[in-house]
């Protein structure tokens, strides 16, 4: 019976903790849900003004070959450039997928597009285009050449945060683009194709 009592007075005890803590934790969380409320409302009007900051035009400079095929030569775009390094090198492969406004000539073929464009933490960005890229490029080793660098040149030579280049055909690594120039590495830039 003694047992039962000092039982009973144990559990009697245990119950005041339990409600005691349960409402201690309410009473935080209830604290703290109103606080980040408030917090979340005045935010989101900063988070909106960062976004419309980090956009600015600025000129770019696109890489397309001159009209002898010959080299390189860049084209000045003002274009619309973020502070996310991912989101300005998907508009410029966009540009250059688009062609020179220029007398200059396309280096990638029409139809091509862009599938997805992300950037490595140790600076190499990967580039996948569709397969149209290899099934409608002219061939030879100087095309290859300048498809590639033109793409390779943009990216490096406009955002720092680029240190390589890997393009990808389809979603997959491809050997060559057209059977001359090795597309398993990724590509530095090449300033000796640029007048």
């Amino acid at each position: 019976m003694v047992l039962d009592d000092a039982m009973t007075g144990n559990r009697h005890i245990r119950n005041i903790f339990f409600h005691l803590f349960a409402g201690i934790i309410l009473s935080v969380m209830f604290v703290n849900g109103s606080a980040l409320t408030q917090g979340m409302d005045q935010a989101e009007p900063v988070a909106k003004a960062t976004e419309t900051e980090s956009l600015s035009n600025a000129i770019i400079h696109l890489y397309f070959a001159d009209r002898n095929n010959s080299f390189l030569k860049a084209e000045g775009r003002d274009m619309l450039h973020s502070n996310d390094p991912t989101e300005t090198g998907k508009a410029i492969v966009e540009a250059l997928i688009e062609g020179p406004r220029t007398g200059l000539m396309r280096t990638i073929p029409e139809g091509t597009t862009l599938k997805a464009f992300y950037i490595t933490g140790d600076g190499t960005a990967y580039a996948d285009l569709s397969d149209t890229l290899k099934d409608s490029h002219p061939g030879g080793v100087k095309s290859e050449l300048f498809t590639i660098f033109s793409i390779v040149n943009s990216l490096i030579l406009n955002i720092p945060e680029i240190d390589t280049v890997k393009i990808l055909i389809g979603g997959r690594e491809m050997m060559t683009l057209d059977g001359h120039i090795d597309l398993r590495f990724p590509f530095k830039a090449n300033m000796l194709l640029i007048r």
